[in-house]
Protein backbone atom coordinates (compact mmCIF):
# COMPACT_ATOMS: atom_id res chain seq x y z
CA UNK A 1 0.00 0.00 0.00
CA UNK A 2 0.87 3.40 -1.13
CA UNK A 3 0.17 6.82 0.61
CA UNK A 4 -2.06 9.43 -1.27
CA UNK A 5 0.95 10.87 -3.15
CA UNK A 6 -0.89 14.55 -2.79
CA UNK A 7 -1.85 13.95 0.96
CA UNK A 8 0.08 16.65 2.92
CA UNK A 9 1.37 15.22 5.72
CA UNK A 10 4.54 16.51 8.06
CA UNK A 11 6.86 13.80 7.69
CA UNK A 12 6.11 13.91 3.67
CA UNK A 13 6.50 18.27 3.68
CA UNK A 14 9.80 17.37 6.15
CA UNK A 15 11.32 14.82 3.94
CA UNK A 16 10.81 16.66 0.69
CA UNK A 17 12.27 19.66 1.91
CA UNK A 18 15.14 18.04 2.98
CA UNK A 19 15.09 15.57 -0.25
CA UNK A 20 14.77 19.33 -2.15
CA UNK A 21 18.16 20.25 -0.31
CA UNK A 22 19.99 17.48 -1.56
CA UNK A 23 18.99 17.65 -5.40
CA UNK A 24 19.60 21.32 -5.43
CA UNK A 25 23.83 20.15 -3.97
CA UNK A 26 23.85 17.13 -6.59
CA UNK A 27 21.24 17.34 -9.07
CA UNK A 28 18.22 14.42 -10.02
CA UNK A 29 20.16 13.20 -13.17
CA UNK A 30 21.45 10.27 -11.52
CA UNK A 31 19.88 10.51 -8.13
CA UNK A 32 19.22 7.02 -6.58
CA UNK A 33 16.74 6.37 -4.17
CA UNK A 34 19.11 4.79 -1.62
CA UNK A 35 21.81 7.61 -1.23
CA UNK A 36 18.99 10.38 -0.89
CA UNK A 37 16.92 8.49 1.76
CA UNK A 38 19.95 8.04 3.29
CA UNK A 39 20.95 11.74 3.13
CA UNK A 40 17.48 12.68 4.48
CA UNK A 41 17.31 10.33 7.15
CA UNK A 42 14.59 7.88 5.71
CA UNK A 43 14.62 5.16 3.87
CA UNK A 44 13.63 4.24 0.28
CA UNK A 45 10.40 2.41 1.37
CA UNK A 46 9.39 5.38 3.01
CA UNK A 47 10.30 7.58 0.05
CA UNK A 48 8.21 5.36 -2.16
CA UNK A 49 5.16 5.34 0.07
CA UNK A 50 4.97 9.22 0.77
CA UNK A 51 5.66 10.00 -2.56
CA UNK A 52 4.21 6.82 -4.50
CA UNK A 53 7.08 5.95 -6.78
CA UNK A 54 10.12 7.35 -7.98
CA UNK A 55 8.50 9.42 -10.48
CA UNK A 56 5.80 10.89 -8.23
CA UNK A 57 9.19 11.98 -5.87
CA UNK A 58 10.44 13.64 -9.19
CA UNK A 59 7.29 15.34 -10.14
CA UNK A 60 7.41 16.85 -6.60
CA UNK A 61 10.34 17.90 -6.06
CA UNK A 62 9.45 19.67 -9.54
CA UNK A 63 6.61 21.31 -8.14
CA UNK A 64 8.96 22.62 -5.09
CA UNK A 65 11.38 23.97 -7.85
CA UNK A 66 8.50 26.16 -8.77
CA UNK A 67 7.73 27.55 -5.89
CA UNK A 68 10.60 29.74 -5.65
CA UNK A 69 10.14 30.59 -9.59
CA UNK A 70 6.54 31.22 -9.30
CA UNK A 71 6.76 33.62 -6.00
CA UNK A 72 9.51 35.54 -8.23
CA UNK A 73 6.36 35.93 -10.92
CA UNK A 74 4.13 37.16 -8.16
CA UNK A 75 7.08 39.60 -6.43
CA UNK A 76 7.80 41.03 -10.46
CA UNK A 77 3.53 41.78 -10.35
CA UNK A 78 3.06 43.08 -7.07
CA UNK A 79 6.25 45.42 -7.58
CA UNK A 80 5.56 46.49 -10.81
CA UNK A 81 7.38 49.40 -12.99
CA UNK A 82 8.53 49.29 -16.56
CA UNK A 83 9.56 46.96 -18.48
CA UNK A 84 12.91 47.57 -18.78
CA UNK A 85 12.92 47.88 -14.52
CA UNK A 86 11.25 44.48 -14.43
CA UNK A 87 13.34 42.68 -16.66
CA UNK A 88 16.50 43.80 -14.89
CA UNK A 89 14.82 42.56 -11.73
CA UNK A 90 14.18 39.06 -13.24
CA UNK A 91 17.42 38.97 -14.18
CA UNK A 92 19.23 40.25 -10.63
CA UNK A 93 17.19 37.63 -9.25
CA UNK A 94 18.28 35.17 -11.72
CA UNK A 95 21.88 36.22 -11.78
CA UNK A 96 22.26 35.90 -7.65
CA UNK A 97 24.98 33.89 -6.69
CA UNK A 98 22.45 32.27 -4.06
CA UNK A 99 20.34 30.77 -6.72
CA UNK A 100 23.16 29.18 -9.13
CA UNK A 101 21.84 25.26 -7.43
CA UNK A 102 18.15 26.14 -7.82
CA UNK A 103 18.78 27.56 -11.47
CA UNK A 104 20.74 24.22 -12.27
CA UNK A 105 17.82 22.16 -10.95
CA UNK A 106 15.64 24.46 -13.17
CA UNK A 107 17.98 23.91 -16.37
CA UNK A 108 18.12 19.84 -15.69
CA UNK A 109 14.47 20.07 -15.38
CA UNK A 110 13.62 22.06 -18.39
CA UNK A 111 16.26 19.68 -20.47
CA UNK A 112 14.74 16.44 -18.96
CA UNK A 113 11.34 17.73 -20.40
CA UNK A 114 12.27 18.00 -23.87
CA UNK A 115 14.11 14.61 -24.32
CA UNK A 116 11.42 12.30 -21.87
CA UNK A 117 8.58 13.94 -22.77
CA UNK A 118 6.59 11.39 -21.22
CA UNK A 119 8.46 11.06 -17.82
CA UNK A 120 7.95 12.80 -14.62
CA UNK A 121 9.38 15.74 -16.08
CA UNK A 122 6.33 16.27 -18.65
CA UNK A 123 5.06 19.32 -18.88
CA UNK A 124 8.00 21.23 -16.69
CA UNK A 125 9.88 23.07 -19.28
CA UNK A 126 6.14 24.09 -21.22
CA UNK A 127 4.79 25.25 -18.09
CA UNK A 128 7.68 27.24 -17.26
CA UNK A 129 7.77 29.03 -20.66
CA UNK A 130 3.87 29.53 -20.32
CA UNK A 131 4.31 31.26 -17.05
CA UNK A 132 7.16 34.04 -17.63
CA UNK A 133 5.43 34.85 -21.38
CA UNK A 134 2.18 35.63 -19.38
CA UNK A 135 4.06 37.96 -16.87
CA UNK A 136 6.42 39.46 -19.80
CA UNK A 137 3.41 39.70 -21.76
CA UNK A 138 1.42 41.80 -18.91
CA UNK A 139 4.71 43.97 -18.39
CA UNK A 140 5.80 44.53 -21.89
CA UNK A 141 2.19 45.23 -22.89
CA UNK A 142 0.68 44.76 -26.54
CA UNK A 143 3.08 46.29 -28.55
CA UNK A 144 6.17 44.05 -26.14
CA UNK A 145 7.64 40.94 -27.59
CA UNK A 146 7.83 38.54 -24.57
CA UNK A 147 8.74 35.65 -26.80
CA UNK A 148 12.29 37.87 -26.84
CA UNK A 149 12.56 38.89 -23.69
CA UNK A 150 12.31 35.33 -22.30
CA UNK A 151 14.82 33.74 -24.74
CA UNK A 152 17.32 36.70 -24.12
CA UNK A 153 17.07 35.70 -20.16
CA UNK A 154 17.13 31.90 -20.97
CA UNK A 155 19.68 32.68 -23.25
CA UNK A 156 22.02 34.44 -20.71
CA UNK A 157 21.07 32.00 -18.01
CA UNK A 158 22.74 28.79 -19.42
CA UNK A 159 25.24 31.22 -20.32
CA UNK A 160 25.89 31.96 -16.77
CA UNK A 161 25.36 28.73 -15.77
CA UNK A 162 28.03 27.65 -18.13
CA UNK A 163 30.71 30.44 -17.08
CA UNK A 164 29.61 32.18 -14.42
CA UNK A 165 30.67 34.99 -16.03
CA UNK A 166 28.10 37.89 -14.29
CA UNK A 167 29.52 40.72 -16.53
CA UNK A 168 29.57 39.89 -19.63
CA UNK A 169 26.06 38.20 -19.25
CA UNK A 170 24.50 40.90 -17.42
CA UNK A 171 25.92 43.67 -19.84
CA UNK A 172 24.32 41.26 -22.29
CA UNK A 173 21.07 41.48 -20.84
CA UNK A 174 21.13 45.23 -20.11
CA UNK A 175 21.73 46.03 -24.03
CA UNK A 176 18.51 44.27 -24.56
CA UNK A 177 17.04 45.58 -21.80
CA UNK A 178 17.76 49.33 -23.45
CA UNK A 179 15.79 48.51 -26.40
CA UNK A 180 12.88 48.45 -23.85
CA UNK A 181 13.06 51.34 -22.81
CA UNK A 182 11.35 54.67 -25.17
CA UNK A 183 14.13 57.08 -25.84
CA UNK A 184 12.85 60.54 -26.48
Amino acid sequence: MTADPQAPSARREELLELAYGYVLRHGMAAMSLRPLAEAVGSSPRVLLYLFGSKDGLVRALLGRSRVEELALLAAVREQGGGPAEVVERLWEWLAAPQRRDLLRLWAEGYARALVEPDGPWSGFAAQGVRDWIELLGEVLGPAGDPTAVLATLRGALLDLLATGDVGRTTAAVRRQTAILTPHP
